[in-house]
């Protein structure tokens, strides 16, 4: 759902892969490209209170993301709202016949990121855009400096999370709009715009078994409170460093457990964690269909501590005045399509069924009417 703190020598090899292929080297875009690899978590989200600012990727069954059964209390996203404030791409545009630049579109590492990915491209590859599917790349902490920095030019994120992420000091809300306003005013000094986001919300979710829940009389997070001491939370390795994951618990509802066991982002050892008794809480994604799939009972966030994190895409203001209108009105065309209960279905037929994220869209993006 959404920690990315600590360095490894996989995210530094592929730091140094990405800054050797450049902002043009083209990435795979086979099913082998946008397989999930367990690793980073969905950019955990921060609390509101909390100064500590993390990535989204934390945790998600299916991958990231991908943890149905909706958490009760989860912020109601708005419709597609834009960013205010948003700078305009220039008239250097692609309109009078000239070549369209080619994109390079990242992604961190888990399913939802897949599909994700897979919409923006698919929808402008349909526009004669030609693209380089960089997916998979990891955690928050190597995607979100690469779109910095140019070697991509834009990712699918959420809102409360990256706003944690670059400003350590901002306040997310359970507002889209509010917080998409908040991320657009953090990302306008790093030359980035966010788009129109989605009703679509993923957020980090704690799940137990159901026969957890029945013994402990568990429904809600506060419930926790009693017998977290005896109980091991298992999820994404960043999640101790992540404001909406660990610190959150810690800050927002005074848990302290018994040890924390690093398992993947949102993935499937995460799953298998908790249904062996391995760990006794797991970390996953809001929209994963693991979830439901597994009969896990996900404990209501009672205290509020996920906040805004509706999906929404991030570009570089550069590539934004190399294009024409059709760029951001074909990327703007998903948003308001993409539900909760949409992206948990996407999620299970990648996550669950196996399916590839290619396809899924595909199939996705033609039943929306958004591509012939």
């Amino acid at each position: 759902m959404r920690p990315f703190r600590i360095a490894t020598p996989l995210a530094a090899a592929l730091m140094l892969a990405l800054a050797a292929c450049g902002g043009g080297a083209a990435a795979p875009s086979s099913p082998a490209a946008s397989s999930p690899a367990p690793a980073a978590s969905k950019p955990a989200t921060s609390p509101a209170a909390s100064a500590a600012a993390s990535a989204k990727p934390a945790a998600s069954a299916s991958a990231k993301p991908a943890a149905s059964g909706a958490a009760s209390a989860k912020p109601a996203a708005s419709g597609a709202a834009s960013a205010s404030a948003k700078p305009a791409a220039s008239g250097a545009a692609a309109t009078s016949g000239g070549a369209k630049p080619t994109v390079n579109i990242g992604s961190t590492n888990f399913p939802e990121q897949l599909v994700l990915g897979e919409l923006y491209a698919q929808v402008l590859e349909s526009n004669g855009y030609k693209v380089n599917r960089m997916f998979n790349l990891g955690s928050r902490e190597i995607v979100e400096p690469a779109l910095e920095s140019g070697k991509i030019d834009m990712d699918g994120e959420y809102l409360a999370t990256l706003l944690s992420f670059v400003d350590k000091n901002a306040k997310p809300t359970s507002d889209p709009a509010e917080t998409s306003k908040l991320l657009q005013t953090a990302l306008t000094p790093k030359n980035l715009t966010v788009l129109n986001y989605a009703p679509a919300v993923d957020t980090n979710g704690f799940v137990v078994t159901k026969a957890t829940a029945d013994q402990y009389k568990l429904q809600k997070l506060s419930d926790l409170a009693p017998v977290a001491g005896q109980m091991v939370l298992g999820g994404a390795p960043e999640c101790p460093q992540r404001p909406f994951c660990l610190p959150g618990l810690q800050q927002i509802y005074g848990l302290k457990f018994k040890d924390f066991k690093p398992l993947d982002t949102g993935g499937p050892i995460t799953v298998q964690a908790v249904e062996s008794g391995q760990v006794q809480v797991g970390e996953l994604f809001t929209t994963d269909a693991n979830i439901a799939t597994h009969n896990f009972v996900l404990l209501d966030d009672d205290k509020h501590l996920q906040q805004a994190d509706n999906i929404a895409p991030v570009v570089r203001n550069d590539l934004l005045a190399k294009v024409g209108p059709d760029f951001k009105t074909s990327i703007d065309a998903i948003a308001p399509k993409l539900t909760t209960q949409q992206m948990t279905d996407l999620n299970k037929q990648v996550g669950v069924d196996k399916k590839d994220p290619k396809d899924v869209a595909a199939a996705w993006l033609k039943s929306n009417n958004l591509v012939k």
